[in-house]
């Protein structure tokens, strides 16, 4: 598929379905290229195909199934889009666009030529439970259990909205930019291993597949 150039172009890869529950389109919208006036498109469509559909067969599907509902704050970022946000990396808090290749800008491999896809995501159900008690760890801990496919996590305060990649060689790293700020865990940690499942029973009962 080539980049579109129309609006029935643009419109055809908007209504490709990546999963039972999304679309591309449901990634395409973005604040940066709203505001700057610049489109978010892919220049290599397939590519962005096929890492989007990654992320929300493997990953958003299985907790949206789990958990409800979830609200797509960021996905995916044009090298435009990105660029003009790394750009003005104070007002729009971006990463460079090489950064960023497989993890926001889908239809970019990365250095090691793999694929990657990351969407900022809000899990509705658990806003009420964060909002009372600031565990933010508790969904991200059933993530890390349950969730096998997921690369990296990192979390924000609003709305205890946060990034979550796909890669075919998931790194199991979670980072919080909510206190206390840091690594939760990563590879080489006691507990990146395991099941930690007492540390999300009040939002959720569940079994661990760790």
């Amino acid at each position: 598929m080539k980049s579109p150039k129309t609006v029935k172009s643009l419109e055809d890869l908007g209504r490709i379905r990546l999963s039972d529950s999304f679309f591309m389109r449901d990634f395409l919208y973005s604040e940066i290229s709203q505001i700057e006036g610049m489109p978010n498109i892919p220049e290599y469509p397939d590519v962005a195909i096929e890492a989007g559909s990654n992320l929300c067969q493997n990953i958003l599907e299985p907790i949206q199934k789990k958990l409800g509902r979830i609200s797509i704050r960021s996905g995916y970022r044009s090298t435009l889009v990105n660029g003009k946000g790394a750009e003005n990396k104070n007002q729009y808090n971006c990463a460079s666009n090489e950064s960023n290749y497989a993890h926001h800008i889908w239809d970019y491999r990365d250095k090691n030529g793999d694929l990657g896809a990351t969407v900022c995501i809000v899990v509705n159900s658990f806003l009420d439970y964060y909002e009372k008690t600031n565990d933010w760890q508790a969904l991200a801990w059933w993530i890390h259990d349950n969730i096998p496919a997921y690369s990296s996590m990192q979390f924000f305060p609003k709305l205890a909205a946060f990034n979550i990649r796909w890669s075919p060689k998931p790194e199991k790293i979670i980072y919080s930019y909510i206190q206390p700020k840091g690594y939760l865990t990563k590879p080489g940690m006691d507990s990146n291993d395991g099941c930690h499942k007492g540390l999300y029973s009040e939002f959720i009962s569940s079994q661990c597949l760790a």
